[in-house]
């Protein structure tokens, strides 16, 4: 089969589209024929080193495509079936073995494509919304990097609750985006002080919540914009790690919380991974919630996929098609 291989840490060049063997499946796992992969910051992070991976290694957590063969042990699923997945490194290939209990079933009436885009992305928001911090409908909520994968799917979540929204984005296009999804404020933060904003929009008061995948350029002025007891979530660090700090600042800004997240220790069961992927898919097959699709490259593209996304030019998710 073709995949990409990382032979050594670096930048995208490192993306090599070369030969590899078929995997072999053990008797708990599933050879799924991928047919859209999923590409994702965390993808970057594995390739420049800053989350090290022995080498060599095949990047990729996300992807959809039909069940070829199953171990012996195997009852989740059946040859033949459509499954998505997350969270199992290897994706950026045209098979994987995968452990059949993080396999999902997609629906008959959502596309490979869309049921690919929404695994990581999408049960991220979902377990920032429910679990992270429990969102309530009297909530105000800041959403960094609103038009974003994330973002977008952040925004709908909320405004299904019943939450107001806040979020900040670069550009004019990326705020009609936003708007589209349900915003109910946005903040152009190349024109304007979010946080200057933010206490604007709130009457002084702040918001319940920040969810920020931006980190080192945001992460200060968000702490400012919450109210007593407040919770920021940093669950990415698209613009760098945030640097030490003491944390004697949260009990002075009013006894806030802070959480880093990840979705590997949000979907610890088949129960929980079902929970939260079948919701999601229950909201798209309703219309309640929408899927972007942002661009797709062919899997020997990879490096030019990890350079939009890390230049933030995309507006949605990114596919590499096999």
């Amino acid at each position: 089969m073709k995949a990409i291989i990382i032979s050594q840490t670096g930048g995208p060049e490192v993306l090599e589209y070369k030969s590899a063997p078929m995997p072999h499946i053990k008797e708990n796992e599933a050879l799924v024929k991928i047919e859209a992969i999923g590409v994702n910051f965390i993808d970057i992070y594995h390739r420049s080193g800053l989350y090290p991976i022995p080498l060599p290694f095949t990047p990729g957590s996300e992807a959809a495509g039909i069940v070829e063969a199953i171990g012996q042990k195997v009852t989740e699923v059946t040859i033949g079936q459509r499954v998505s997945y997350a969270m199992v490194m290897g994706s950026y290939a045209e098979y994987a073995a995968v452990p059949a209990w993080k396999l999902v079933p997609i629906p008959e009436t959502i596309p490979i494509q869309t049921a690919a885009a929404t695994m990581l992305q999408g049960m991220t928001a979902h377990y920032l919304t429910t679990s992270t911090y429990s969102l309530k409908s009297n909530d105000t909520v800041l959403i960094h990097a609103a038009a974003g994968g994330v973002g977008l799917l952040l925004i709908q979540i909320a405004k299904r609750i019943g939450a107001r929204v806040i979020g900040t984005v670069s550009t004019e296009e990326k705020a009609t985006l936003a708007r589209e999804a349900g915003v109910d404020d946005i903040i152009l933060y190349t024109q304007q002080d979010f946080e200057t904003e933010v206490k604007k929009i709130t009457g002084g008061k702040g918001v319940q919540v920040v969810y920020d995948s931006v980190g080192k350029d945001t992460f200060v002025k968000s702490l400012n914009v919450l109210v007593p007891r407040g919770m920021i979530v940093l669950f990415g660090q698209s613009s760098g790690v945030v640097p030490p700090f003491d944390l004697n600042i949260l009990s002075q800004k009013g006894s806030l919380f802070i959480s880093r997240p990840s979705l590997g220790h949000y979907t610890l069961t088949r129960e929980e991974l079902l929970w939260r992927a079948n919701d999601l898919f229950t909201w798209i097959v309703k219309g309640e919630l929408k899927i972007r699709v942002d661009r797709t490259y062919a899997l020997a593209q990879a490096a030019e996929a990890h350079r939009a996304l890390a230049g933030r030019e995309t507006t949605g998710k990114v596919l590499l098609i096999p």
